[in-house]
């Protein structure tokens, strides 16, 4: 019986622990830095050169609908310059981008046709080799910018020299099941935000994602062997110094996968998980602010799911002896 109350105690603990400290984190950023100022010095005169880069790889459905997006912003025409890399599709996508490339002749749009497909961040490292602006953006086939000034507003920030990155907030499409990802989003993107105001945030999105150019030759471009590559990016011009903010006045509306669902955000787990993996070594040169940040990120990502995992298997254990009370844990959690 003192074994069984004892195994209770550390699995209610535990479960405590996982729930708690990131429900903590929240409402510490909330409270402290949320409402605090940016002290980022934006000119609305600013406009710099940008180029938007476009990965796809069977994307027949989605691309034209997104060159339309891109093509509705009312960012200059002549600063900007869309760059699709294609990673050897077979439904038609190139093809799909060349007609709507002559339908569109003012738009500045290049296509570049990769002969075979090594992933989305050895696409972008080629894609890089061809933009000329001052700011490169990259952003998702399957996702919309919220309005026509998402643009602008994104790039402003880059008026100001400590900001070398920057990133949109996210909602999702649809309903449903994505009601479960909008509270989801609500917590996150308050997080996101307020890591921002604080110094930096270490994780980026590629619905848009953009950076300075001169920073992004400087780390190498985007890493091959880590799934969360803009994120990890961001993080490493954020260890040189630089702030990489997401900002509240660019939204993007992301396309939420209804089958699967559960899949794909284990999926995206695991490149967090990557990303945080690999920074780990980095930690002792990050900025003050920045390095508490990572801490809590890399507890966060690291070690919080473990915890649960362990709180999980002493409540089976004790259900199968069985404890009642771990038996309506259990259900309870399921639930």
């Amino acid at each position: 019986m003192v074994e069984v109350g004892l195994l209770m105690t550390i699995a209610l603990i535990l479960a405590l622990l996982h729930f708690g400290v990131p429900l903590s984190y929240y409402y510490y950023l909330k409270k402290w830095w949320l409402s605090k100022p940016w002290n980022i010095r934006r000119d609305p005169g600013y406009k710099p050169k940008v180029s938007i880069i476009v990965p796809t790889y069977n994307e027949a459905g989605l691309i034209e609908s997104k060159l339309d997006d891109l093509a509705k912003q009312d960012y200059p025409r002549e600063l900007v310059e869309v760059i699709v890399v294609d990673s050897a599709s077979t439904d038609g996508t190139p093809e799909k981008v060349e007609e709507w490339a002559r339908r569109n002749p003012d738009v500045k749009l290049a296509l570049i046709r990769e002969p075979t497909r090594r992933g989305k961040a050895h696409a972008l490292n080629n894609a890089l080799k061809y933009a000329t602006g001052d700011i490169v953006v990259i952003t998702d086939v399957d996702t919309t910018w919220s309005s026509n000034d998402t643009l602008s507003n994104a790039v402003l920030w880059f008026n100001d020299l400590s900001v070398g990155a920057v990133t949109c907030l996210k909602l999702p499409a649809g309903k449903g099941i994505m009601r479960v990802e909008e509270g989801y989003r609500e917590f996150y993107n308050v997080v996101r935000l307020a890591e921002s105001k604080k110094h930096s945030t270490p994780v980026f999105h590629g619905e848009l994602a953009a950076f300075r150019r001169s920073l992004l030759e400087k780390v190498g471009g985007f890493p091959t062997n880590i799934g969360a590559d803009d994120s990890h990016t961001a993080t490493k011009i954020a260890l040189m110094g630089y702030r990489v903010i997401a900002v509240d006045n660019a939204w993007c509306v992301e396309n939420v996968p209804r089958s699967r669902y559960h899949t794909w955000r284990i999926r995206r787990a695991q490149h967090l998980i990557q990303h945080f993996m690999a920074i780990l070594k980095h930690l002792w040169r990050a900025p003050r602010e920045l390095r508490e940040t990572l801490l809590v990120e890399v507890y966060l990502h690291l070690l919080n799911p473990w915890i649960l995992v362990i709180a999980v298997a002493i409540l089976l254990y004790l259900a199968l002896n069985p404890s009642i009370v771990a038996i309506a844990l259990i259900a309870l959690g399921a639930t």
